[in-house]
């Protein structure tokens, strides 16, 4: 059974990159094309999963289209619960859902004064009272969970949820974040994670991937 995985830019799409490297950390069997955002037929390119209008998206082999992140992320644990992409569990399972749903919904402030940028590195940058206020809630809700799972991800075994922070933990790296010494090796872990590796440096990855 294949599944066709539609994501935007590698360097700068954040919910593409959560999806992707779930799909390579668990060697699904995706195959992943590029929506190309810089050309204005990005409907054109879409129109065979109407009615998805961004990125990312799913298409299953029945046809469904799945075109929401988190919608994405637990259908797949579901149709393959064997490969660990939700802990087995039940408090690891809920911790690791509670966290990926956070992160979902939240740290609107972060997220708009940082943007993901794979390609750059600044310095001097300084976060604002609203920055802070997300990064001292990122650090809270890591070290609980981390603390709970002797880590060295969020559930002991790389999950869902630690997929969902991946662009936060390059954000972190990528603006020099002031950040505490646990989160700042949580998101080492992040950076010298193999598929996050893969991610940042080819796009071909373990998946077969193809541009639209």
């Amino acid at each position: 059974m294949s599944y066709t995985l539609y994501l935007g830019d590698r360097s700068y799409s954040s919910w593409s990159m959560r999806i992707g490297l779930l799909c390579d950390a668990f060697d699904l069997p995706v195959t992943s094309r590029f929506v190309d955002f810089s050309h204005s037929d990005v409907a054109t390119q879409l129109a065979e999963v109407a009615p998805a209008r961004t990125v990312p998206t799913l298409k299953t082999p029945e046809g469904a289209i799945i075109s929401e992140s988190l919608a994405i992320a637990e259908e797949l644990a579901t149709r393959f619960p064997d490969r660990g992409i939700l802990p087995a569990d039940p408090f690891a399972r809920a911790t690791a859902r509670s966290l990926a749903s956070e992160m979902h919904a939240g740290f609107a402030s972060l997220r708009e004064a940082c943007p993901m940028n794979l390609r750059a590195a600044y310095t001097g940058f300084a976060p604002s009272e609203e920055v802070l206020a997300d990064l001292a809630r990122l650090e809270d809700i890591w070290s609980i969970a981390l603390d709970a799972s002797d880590g060295p991800w969020l559930s002991g075994a790389y999950s869902m949820a630690d997929a969902f922070f991946a662009p936060v933990a390059m954000r972190m790296a990528t603006y020099g974040l002031p950040i505490g010494q646990q989160a700042q090796a949580y998101v080492e872990q992040h950076l010298t994670h193999l598929p996050f590796r893969r991610w940042r440096a080819r796009p071909e990855g373990r998946m077969k991937w193809d541009y639209i």
